[in-house]
């Protein structure tokens, strides 16, 4: 779909309970669940990976831009997890 065709709107409303059911189970997973910490820390990032996945193709429209943006939205993710597992490493 090129930039200039129109297309129906996006589900915000299903997108915005998407994100608040993700942070409930965050914040539920996070304080209730006595589970080892590594896979604590690896549930939580994967699901705040997803959320702002949501954001990005969703509320800043992502989903109907050309592929050479999505190319030069994906090029950081490598360095970022790289960070994080940097950190993680330190912490455990």
């Amino acid at each position: 779909m090129s930039t200039g065709e129109a297309h129906k709107p996006p589900p915000y409303m299903l997108v915005w309970v998407g994100l608040f059911a993700l942070t409930i189970m965050e914040v539920l997973i996070a304080t209730v669940t006595s589970i080892p910490k590594i896979w604590l820390v690896i549930g939580l990032m994967a699901m705040a990976f997803y959320k702002a996945y949501l954001v990005a193709v969703y509320y800043m429209h992502l989903k109907w831009e050309p592929k050479r943006l999505w190319l030069l939205v994906s090029v950081p993710i490598p360095l970022i997890m790289i960070l994080i597992f940097v950190v993680l490493n330190e912490i455990f």
